[in-house]
């Protein structure tokens, strides 16, 4: 997390959460959700309606990278300085990328080892690693099935369905506390 998101916690430590706001799509692209974009559905489903707008400012995905956690509950979050801003996620709270040696990296950045791999009903990969849980990017499905195909990676059968609850995160956290309201 960095300093000045610290500093800000430690000034305004019980600023309200956002919910609904924030969204991680299949791709690792994030998503800034107005009130009109959140009334058009949920983020996981996937309907570009519902997205809204991709961001694209560098720096600004970083930031968000840098300060991306979860809470006890599953919950992924984005730390904004003392705000704690919830993320709606379309599939997962990570996605990987792969280089071809399989050097795993996730949507922020951050290095990843690979510990297990889960095949859904779609033929959507995911792997677990030491930092998490997430879906493969589409792009690199190439080198993960080399990995699969060498034996690296022995993927287990599963629902996409039961994926959440198996491996402790939350799709939506703004569905969540509308439930517990």
């Amino acid at each position: 997390m960095d300093e000045i998101v610290k500093q800000a916690l430690a000034k305004w430590p019980k600023v309200p959460a956002c919910y609904g706001w924030l969204g991680l799509d299949a791709r690792g692209n994030w998503y800034l959700r107005d009130d009109s974009a959140q009334a058009r559905g949920p983020f996981s489903a996937g309907l570009a309606q519902s997205k809204g707008d991709r961001l694209e400012h560098s720096r600004l995905i970083e930031f968000i990278g840098r300060n991306y956690e979860h809470d006890a509950c599953g919950q992924w979050f984005f730390q904004n300085g003392p705000q704690r801003v919830y993320v709606e996620l379309e599939i997962s709270p990570f996605i990987w990328h792969l280089d071809a040696d399989l050097t795993l990296h996730s949507h922020t950045g951050e290095a990843a080892r690979a510990q297990g791999a889960v095949l859904d009903e779609q033929g959507r990969l995911y792997l677990q690693t030491d930092i998490g849980f997430g879906l493969v990017h589409s792009m690199d499905m190439g080198h993960a099935a080399n990995a699969v195909e060498r034996g690296l990676w022995l993927p287990e059968q599963a629902l996409c369905a039961d994926l959440p609850a198996r491996f402790g995160y939350v799709l939506s956290p703004q569905a969540r506390q509308l439930k517990a309201t």
